[in-house]
């Protein structure tokens, strides 16, 4: 049983980045259409901002958790108006391709700057230790990547779905040139719409240092579980993106007790059956 839970727990710490990393790409597709295949990228970039503002300037973790992201989203706003703007309203597969370009830019920058060998990023002071539960041992750190990880999902689920900016961001959706005629500067609300969600990546990119490291290619290994994560839950989808997010982190961390050889792909085999069964995904809206 000590080693399930603490498989399980593992599952839960990976579910945890899955469900902010998905959770960014259901924000910008939803809202803005954009596949958004730099979301990886970006996670790496905001890991390596913390461990710049820590090795360069001494600024340590609490601090980059809010400068971090807020560095990569103003990053996010200069990519979508020089770039991505030009592409609303065509075919998605545009979209892909740009980010994909950019995607292998800022990997192939940072690995000729840092290697693959990557950066360690020590634990902060205050988090580290642990609680002995009885049946198994639970790292503080970790314990704190679930909780932080929760909060920020609920908070933006919350604001997207219940307040009267999230309306507007929808109503933008569904007809921009109807909003825009009531007073509503749309571009300008699809720029922070963009910046949010990548920020929303180097935060978890922050979170992910001290457990994972911080490497050139940590986002390369991440999103195309991502993308499963996203189409699993349904494109667009935010509750979908949470909520499968940590689901299939718990499914691959049992997966890797029980049958270690399929935990890499076991989420893929989930996202064949959901697309049989539920094309839309298990959150997404039949059309």
């Amino acid at each position: 049983m000590q080693a399930i839970f603490g498989q399980l727990l593992v599952g839960l710490i990976n579910g945890s980045f899955y469900a902010l990393l998905s959770l960014g790409l259901a924000i910008i597709f939803g809202l803005l259409g954009v596949v958004n295949f730099a979301h990886g990228a970006l996670y790496m970039v905001g890991a390596f901002a913390a461990w710049m503002l820590l090795t360069m300037f001494g600024i340590g973790y609490f601090p980059a958790l809010l400068l971090a992201p807020a560095i990569v989203g103003v990053i996010g706003v200069v990519l979508e108006r020089l770039l991505l703007r030009r592409l609303y309203g065509l075919d998605p597969l545009y979209g892909l391709l740009l980010t994909f370009g950019l995607t292998l830019i800022a990997e192939g920058l940072f690995h000729q700057a840092y290697g693959n060998s990557g950066q360690s990023y020590p634990v902060p002071e205050l988090l580290r230790g642990g609680f002995q539960l009885g049946f198994m041992y639970l790292p503080l750190y970790r314990a704190w990547v679930v909780g932080v990880s929760l909060v920020v999902c609920a908070a933006s689920w919350f604001v997207i779905e219940k307040t009267k900016l999230g309306a507007y961001l929808r109503a933008g959706t569904e007809n921009p040139k109807l909003l825009q005629a009531f007073g509503v500067n749309v571009p300008v609300m699809f720029t922070i719409t963009y910046g949010f969600g990548v920020a929303l990546a180097a935060f978890a990119g922050v979170m992910a240092a001290p457990v994972y490291g911080v490497t050139p290619l940590m986002g390369s290994s991440v999103i195309m579980v991502v993308f499963a994560v996203v189409v699993i839950g349904g494109m667009g989808s935010i509750a979908g993106s949470i909520f499968t997010g940590i689901g299939v982190g718990l499914v691959e961390g049992l997966t890797r007790y029980l049958y270690p050889e399929a935990s890499a792909v076991v989420v893929f085999v989930l996202m064949a059956i959901v697309l049989l069964v539920r094309p839309a995904g298990l959150f997404g809206r039949e059309r």
